[in-house]
């Protein structure tokens, strides 16, 4: 079987496509998160890496669960409660739980519908681009089910709770240009412009230094849940610790000199 994702790489950029275009990238299956996990946790531990593209192979960038797999009560919806609520978990939320703490910067490349899990794997990264067919839905009460994986906590930080609850509780989809207006996504284009235009994004991060954006992204993370002296605090720190890079002397540098900086690590 082809792999779960295909990775291709320019420069310090990674572009990961979810490559099941047949379930319209449907990510259920226990082996394909696993898959999704170990990418995230290689992306960690490449310090040349400093921003990702994910997007979606064919004409989905995901559908969520796979409702197949639901039916049959197969993959992560077999067994008794307790063995599905392990499935969730060890499964989805383990993903959830990756990029999350992923500090590399995520573009999201949407392709077309993101629905359900596949709504919410896109809130889970930092910045979104849709092509003028994507189309979003927080569809899980159309099947009787809530969102397992942390959408109910992605999802209102981004469009607001009142938003977030009338799409969490009708199901309906919004199509790109409304996902534009609630601040869902920070850009829409052709669809024949979106890797070009997401990839140009990512290379706009990967211009600066790698431990600058990964301190960054981490800071933006921790103070969604945090009072202000002891963000403070932490920005501090993190501050101490970017002074004494080489990459912050060599962008002062050629600040002071008026060229372009000459960035050789992360």
């Amino acid at each position: 079987m082809e792999p779960f994702l295909l990775v291709e790489r320019e420069g310090a950029v990674l572009t990961a496509t979810i490559n099941r275009p047949a379930l319209r990238n449907a990510i259920t299956a226990k082996p394909d998160m696993e898959a999704f996990v170990a990418f995230i946790d290689s992306v960690t531990a490449d310090d040349t890496v400093r921003a990702v593209v994910l997007t979606g192979a064919g004409s989905a960038f995901c559908a969520g669960g796979n409702v197949k797999d639901m039916a049959n009560r197969e993959g992560m919806f077999a067994g008794e409660p307790y063995d599905q609520r392990n499935g969730y978990r060890r499964g989805i939320q383990k993903v959830a739980q990756a990029l999350y703490e992923l500090e590399v910067p995520v573009v999201a490349a949407v392709n077309g519908p993101a629905i359900g899990a596949g709504l919410d794997l896109a809130c889970m990264c930092d910045i979104r681009i849709a092509s003028e067919t994507a189309l979003f839905a927080e569809s899980f009460v159309k099947l009787g089910l809530i969102p397992g994986d942390g959408g109910a906590w992605f999802l209102p930080r981004l469009i607001g709770l009142p938003r977030a609850t009338v799409m969490s509780l009708t199901g309906d989809p919004i199509d790109a240009a409304t996902a534009l207006a609630y601040g869902l996504v920070h850009e829409v284009v052709p669809g024949d412009r979106l890797l070009e235009t997401a990839r140009a994004m990512a290379q706009r991060i990967a211009a600066n230094p790698g431990h600058a954006t990964r301190l960054a992204k981490r800071l933006l993370r921790e103070a969604q849940d945090m009072k202000l002296a002891p963000l403070l605090e932490l920005s501090a720190a993190y501050q101490a610790l970017a002074h004494h890079t080489p990459e912050h002397q060599e962008a002062v540098a050629a600040f002071v000199e008026k060229r372009p900086p000459r960035f050789n690590g992360g």
